[in-house]
């Protein structure tokens, strides 16, 4: 007999109650010992401890692991813990809406958000005297610094701030991110609004310009029309947020190199007091306490990471925060949430794990369309329409997974648009890192054909449209199926493929069809040659 289970000393909830059936399942199959059962199994004694300690909902192969080492039905119990993760999910969210989290997790900061904003005072003070002396300022930073949220929580409260007690209010403040077409989306927002006052252009992810943006003329007069805020008269004034690994292409541009040219900010890691405000400042707003441990371990640990690891430092704690003890977030909460390195990771897996086969594949090509792989650079976001991810495989099934992966806060839905929350996420989830390392150079075939196709669409489907020899065998032995059987094409990119197959096949008949008659044609002036030399030949022999 196994020794008793601890009483349960967390608050009634779905987690709890999943917890006291894996232990009465345990106590009617003769209470036995978590070594015996993890003999049985692949996971520890302190998991399957864990599983039936209530605190939080165990993953679904832990779930399943401990009932078949009680003898419970796999197909009930996987069935019992689906309903478990969707009511978690349900008291989460209305938890949320009774008290809004401190900290933002892997989304940015909006201007809504500027009270909970911390720890950058001094960039954005920087930033502010910057843009008051240039028309076009451009922030430079690695990839999770924080530029968007510097932007939007930092800069656009700043102006609004300075405005309300200047005569010089802003006109306008617009925000936008380049996309695939840049100038033919975002003409309107070039031009200033009407009147004497400055419109304010604040443009985030510029770097879009080199990943998704593929037409150089297109980039180019973009960039152009960006640079004509140096022209006082214009009353136009402009921001660039860029990662980067990225400055060295807009050195590329001579017009962009002049204009940043004592005009960029450089924006690097926290110091330890800037974390520490990051980290207390938010929670005392709500009115919580931050354990000086967990304040101390979450300086130390950023401390190790590339930039401070800031979307993971807001990702673990956010997950501490819905698994704090009353007022308090506490260090054996951070821990529970797996840590700085892990809780981006256990988030995404019990999201993943939460879904059956249909789902989780559904899941992957979701992910997996949001990526565009680098091509020596890391590996950038890319966002997308609902139509376009909603046109593979089941579009009902495609939009429930949507859902559940925009709740676990590992994709953003705006409007029609979605995209990963973050692209930290490429790398710290190992399952999506694994995805992408192992699909890298079809992930590339595929983002072209998508943007070739799309291209297609937008000129009414041209009948006429070519596809190269090379590109159509590379898409012949492209993997159009994924493990589930299901087509990970959409009904456009498969009509493209077709037509520019069938083209490409009526112009080699139509090659060889002239070279046959070009064949015949010489065969027969040939023969028509030799004809006229016999008869050339017996005419002289008759004189």
């Amino acid at each position: 007999m196994g020794r008793q289970e601890k009483p349960l000393n967390v608050a009634p909830g779905p987690a709890v109650d999943f917890a006291l059936a894996l232990r009465r399942l345990r106590k009617e199959a003769g209470g036995p010992t978590y070594s015996t059962m993890a003999r049985l199994g692949p996971y520890s004694v302190a998991t399957l401890s864990r599983a039936a300690g209530g605190e939080q909902l165990p993953t679904l192969p832990v779930a399943l692991a401990y009932a078949k080492a009680c003898g419970g039905d796999l197909q009930q119990w996987q069935a019992r813990w689906q309903q478990a993760s969707e009511d978690l999910m349900a008291a989460q969210a209305a938890d949320r809406a009774v008290e809004p989290p401190p900290y933002r997790g892997l989304a940015r900061f909006e201007p809504d958000d500027h009270a909970l904003f911390f720890g950058r005072e001094q960039v954005i003070d920087d930033l502010a005297t910057l843009t008051a002396r240039h028309p076009l300022v451009a922030v430079f930073g690695a990839s999770g610094i924080g530029k968007s949220s510097l932007l939007r929580a930092g800069l656009i409260p700043r102006l609004r701030d300075t405005a309300s007690q200047d005569q010089s209010r802003p006109g306008a403040i617009r925000i936008l991110t380049p996309g695939a077409h840049p100038l033919a989306t975002h003409a309107s927002a070039l031009e200033p609004a009407d009147g004497s006052a400055d419109t304010w252009l604040l443009v985030d992810q510029f770097e879009e310009l080199f990943t998704l943006c593929h037409n150089k003329v297109e980039r180019d007069r973009f960039i152009d029309a960006l640079l004509q805020a140096r022209n006082s008269h214009r009353r136009l004034r402009v921001v660039l947020a860029v990662r980067a690994d990225f400055y060295a292409r807009c050195l590329d541009h001579p017009g962009l190199a002049a204009a940043i040219q004592g005009a960029s900010l450089a924006v690097g890691g926290m110091t330890s007091t800037e974390l520490r405000h990051a980290i207390t400042k938010p929670a005392a707003a709500r009115g919580l306490v931050v354990e000086r441990a967990l304040t101390q371990t979450l300086i130390e640990e950023a401390a190790t990471q590339a930039g401070g690891g800031l979307p993971m430092l807001s990702h673990a704690l956010l997950e501490t925060w819905r698994r704090r003890r009353g007022r308090t977030l506490t260090l054996e909460a951070y821990e529970r949430a797996g840590g700085l390195r892990g809780a981006i990771a256990q988030s995404a897996e019990a999201a993943y794990e939460a879904m059956d086969d249909d789902q989780a594949d559904a899941a992957r090509q979701v992910m997996l369309r949001l990526i565009t792989p680098g091509d020596g650079t890391p590996d950038t976001r890319r966002r997308t329409t609902r139509a376009e991810l909603e046109a593979i495989g089941s579009g009902r099934e495609t939009s429930t997974v949507l859902e559940v992966l925009a709740r676990a806060r590992l994709i953003t839905l705006s409007g029609d648009t979605v995209e990963i929350a973050h692209e930290t996420l490429t790398t710290a989830w190992p399952r999506l890192h694994g995805w992408i390392e192992t699909n890298r150079e079809t992930l590339r075939l595929h983002r072209w054909l998508t943007e070739a196709a799309t291209a297609w669409e937008a000129v009414s489907r041209d009948p006429g449209v070519r596809i190269s020899p090379v590109r159509l065998t590379q898409l012949r032995d492209l993997s159009l199926t994924s493990p589930q059987g299901h087509s990970e094409l959409t009904a456009l990119e498969r009509d493209f493929i077709r037509v520019g197959a069938a083209n490409h096949l009526r112009t080699i008949r139509r090659r060889r069809t002239a070279r046959a008659a070009i064949t015949l044609l010489s065969l027969i002036a040939t023969g028509s040659a030799a004809v006229a030399w016999r008869q050339s030949r017996s005419g002289s022999e008759g004189r």
